[in-house]
């Protein structure tokens, strides 16, 4: 079974937006949007995907990555 990838930190990366400025503009604290970042979370609200979105001026598709060959964590 495969597995979604957040690249939220590339989106980033590309954007030059810092933790600080993004976590501002969308409302949520640094440490839930490290979080996402680092990809140790299990699920995202829309409403949260969307304000990334609209700070980082991108689309879903490009912060979420499904990866068919990557192996899930067996805690999930």
């Amino acid at each position: 079974m495969g597995k979604i990838i957040l690249r939220l930190d590339r989106v980033m990366a590309d954007r030059k937006m810092s933790l600080n400025e993004l976590s501002a503009k969308v409302g949520v604290s640094n440490v839930n949007l490290s979080k996402i970042k680092t990809g140790k979370i299990s699920a995202v609200r829309f409403s949260t995907l969307e304000a990334i979105c609209e700070a980082l001026n991108c689309q879903p598709g490009d912060i979420l990555e499904y990866d068919p060959d990557a192996v899930q964590d067996s805690k999930e």
